[in-house]
């Protein structure tokens, strides 16, 4: 009496009754088809999808083990499920359902009021299906750099889609989370569009200009909001937020502080000189297919340089000499100034801000060329805070980088010592200094 009588209909239930012994086992075979007759043989397609899994996967390298295969294919495999349509209009959220009572009013005073251009609709790619429903924009970015390699077309699409006006704020701020879109992600989106832009031309054989070139449209508005609204100071520090590091701070980085003043951040400010540097690496690569690029490459080369000067200057940025590391510094209303001694994870991210240059580049794109050598030539006093870039690398590549060489051999000393970051399972967030003197009472 449960189901329809005359048959048809999408709700169905089976009910086995399978009596069995200690040790044994039984095995169903289930195949949907409108014709059970004429259903293909089970075994037979089954075989038939695991080779073709096989098949899809089959692209390790040669000289991979067996265990390394399975590895990567794991991955890959979790990648792909963990694909979710995902559907959120904030105006429809605020407003609520008409059919039932109104939401309270305090949700009109709540997170993501602010977001009422948000119309999520699409099939997204996020952390995970069953504990983290809904997507973050920066796990999104780095979840296409390996997902280029299987379907470059969706990692294309994924990340033009959180440039367009019904996700991207109009000031051009991209949503962080469903919990809290104004939370301040890390900007990785240029570097994961130029990651993927490089894949998608190696496994096509030719480069897609048109996805590279209307991404960077939109992301010219982002680093602008970044600009206007994290460098309160107009000094080329940055503040931010957690940026993804949000439990090794003594302070709720993402909240104002009490009494006023603000944290300019190391992290905060090496995302910043990376998000230049992919935006120069952009340009310099649509230059020869629009020589107007030149020009936007050379205003990205140039606030590289300014933001590496303003982290590197002595007395007035973050770089701790006595220390040999990177630090957040409170910024206090009436002026002053005091670093955060928390050997952390944040004071190493300047190493990141990093990128090479091949000559022949160069080369293709004369105007910039002369700009730079102006910039080597006139102004030492930037061109001297970051990594000798007249000393030319392997295939005689120019170097950028935030951190000069005696800088970077501080550094890496205490990301190597098993007193500090070092640590069986990896590098830790946290320097072990902090075990026994966990507020640095001795240091502040």
């Amino acid at each position: 009496e449960a189901v329809r009588h005359d048959g048809p209909g999408t709700k169905a239930c089976a009910w086995y009754q399978l009596p069995l012994g200690a040790g044994e086992s039984r095995t169903l075979h289930f195949r949907l088809h409108e014709n059970a007759s004429g259903a293909p043989d089970y075994d037979a397609t089954f075989q038939q999808r695991i080779r073709e899994a096989d098949e899809f996967y089959a692209f390790a390298p040669d000289d991979w083990t067996e265990d390394a295969r399975r590895v990567q294919r794991q991955a890959f495999a979790g990648l792909l499920w963990s694909k979710q349509f995902y559907n959120y209009v904030v105006e429809d959220w605020l407003e609520g359902d008409p059919a039932y009572p109104p939401p309270p009013p305090q949700r009109k005073q709540g997170r993501n009021r602010a977001w009422t251009h948000i119309y999520n609709d699409d099939v997204l790619s996020i952390p995970d299906k069953w504990e983290y429903p809904w997507y973050a924009a920066w796990d999104l970015a780095f979840h296409m750099i390996p997902l280029a390699l299987v379907d470059p077309d969706y990692a294309k699409r994924q990340l033009g889609r959180f440039l367009r006006e019904w996700y991207m704020a109009p000031n051009g701020q991209l949503p962080a989370y469903e919990w809290e879109f104004s939370d301040v992600n890390p900007p990785v989106h240029a570097w994961a569009c130029w990651r993927v832009f490089k894949i998608d031309w190696k496994l096509q054989g030719k480069p897609d200009y048109h996805f590279l070139e209307a991404a960077y449209h939109k992301l010219l508005m982002n680093f602008t909001w970044w600009v206007n609204r994290k460098d309160s100071e107009g000094n080329n520090i940055f503040e931010g937020g957690f940026l993804g590091l949000d439990n090794i701070g003594v302070f709720d980085r993402s909240k104002p502080l009490p009494g006023g003043g603000r944290i300019e951040q190391a992290d905060g400010t090496a995302w910043m000189a990376s998000y230049c540097l992919a935006m120069l690496k952009i340009a310099l690569n649509l230059s020869p297919h629009d020589r107007a690029y030149e020009d936007i490459a050379s205003k990205f080369f140039e606030h590289f340089l300014y933001i590496a000067t303003a982290i590197n200057q002595v007395g007035g940025g973050l770089w701790d000499e006595e220390d040999g590391f990177y630090y957040d510094c409170l910024r206090l209303q009436d002026g002053s100034q005091h670093p955060i001694r928390v050997r952390s994870s944040v004071g190493f991210m300047p190493v990141f801000a990093v990128a090479t240059i091949e000559q022949k580049v160069i080369d293709d794109c004369p105007g910039f060329k002369s700009r730079m050598a102006w910039f080597i030539e006139h102004r030492k006093d930037l061109c001297g805070n970051i990594a000798s870039i007249t000393k030319l690398g392997v295939e005689e590549r120019t170097l950028l980088s935030v951190v000069p060489k005696d800088k970077l051999l501080r550094i890496l000393a205490r990301i190597f010592d098993e007193n500090e970051f070092l640590s069986p399972g990896g590098l830790r967030s946290l320097s072990r200094i902090h075990k026994d003197d966990p507020d640095r009472k001795s240091h502040t």
